[in-house]
């Protein structure tokens, strides 16, 4: 029997850095319609759906035919949204798509989706990419994932890790060892997603600020899926619009 998946946006206007990011428009459209737009390019995703409490991000999508539903307001996390809408129908498999990463790669999700109906035994599954670059393995916005011999996630932290002890020049450690970078799009199967979201926080999850860390700690596995597409650009501040503006100018020359 074919599982079904459905994809899941969760949208909210009140962020700490940049209220209303996902309604910012670039060239004429919102972030969120940019997401919206990539992400139905998957080919394997049977429905896509945004979840938001907010009037003005549900008026948003409306007008540009995207399919959204309102949830709670007492959500304290994306997750915790996407999985009351994935409650109100029934899909087997549920991917949690970031609304504020819009040029996301529709690869990306289709990846995910692979990897999950490929083994059942996969009850949560999430991207990571190789550090290339001493910048990109120092900046404090990423997170890094040490992953075990069959891929599973070890940690999740935004610290740089592991550290290597024999390499005192920070700047040649991606010479001796593989850093990964975590890519904030996940797979779940809709049974073991409910009961994520019924588990209390965790004391990793609290002091890291990473949700998926409370998986981890109550024995649960996260399968890695390895992608060589383009990290998204992450909406979190004002000028992350303009980097997204130049990527556009810089597609555009490409066609």
């Amino acid at each position: 029997m074919k599982e079904t998946v459905l994809g899941v946006i969760p949208a909210r206007y009140n962020s700490k850095r940049f209220e209303g990011k996902l309604l910012a428009k670039v060239n004429g459209k919102p972030v969120i319609q940019y997401v919206y737009e990539n992400a139905l390019n998957s080919k394997y995703m049977d429905e896509l759906i945004v979840g938001t409490d907010d009037k003005r991000i549900f008026e948003a999508v409306k007008e540009f035919g995207g399919k959204i539903e309102y949830t709670s307001r007492e959500h304290k996390s994306g997750t915790e949204r996407v999985a009351e809408v994935a409650r109100k129908f029934n899909f087997d498999i549920i991917i949690n798509i970031q609304g504020d990463e819009p040029n996301l790669n529709a690869e990306m999700i289709d990846q995910l989706i692979k990897s999950i109906k490929n083994d059942k035994s996969i009850e949560a599954a999430t991207l990571a990419k190789k550090i290339s670059s001493y910048k990109e393995l120092i900046n404090p916005n990423l997170v890094r994932i040490v992953v075990d011999k069959n891929n599973y996630a070890l940690y999740f932290t935004r610290s740089v890790v592991p550290y290597v002890r024999d390499v005192k020049n920070k700047e040649d450690w991606l010479k001796v060892f593989p850093f990964f970078r975590h890519i904030g799009i996940y797979g779940f199967r809709n049974d073991f997603l409910q009961k994520f979201v019924g588990m209390n926080e965790s004391s990793l999850e609290k002091v890291e600020k990473l949700e998926q860390l409370r998986i981890l700690e109550y024995g649960y596995k996260i399968k890695v899926v390895y992608t060589d597409s383009e990290a998204p650009i992450s909406i979190d501040v004002p000028d992350d619009l303009e980097e997204f503006r130049r990527y556009i100018k810089a597609k555009s020359r490409e066609i």
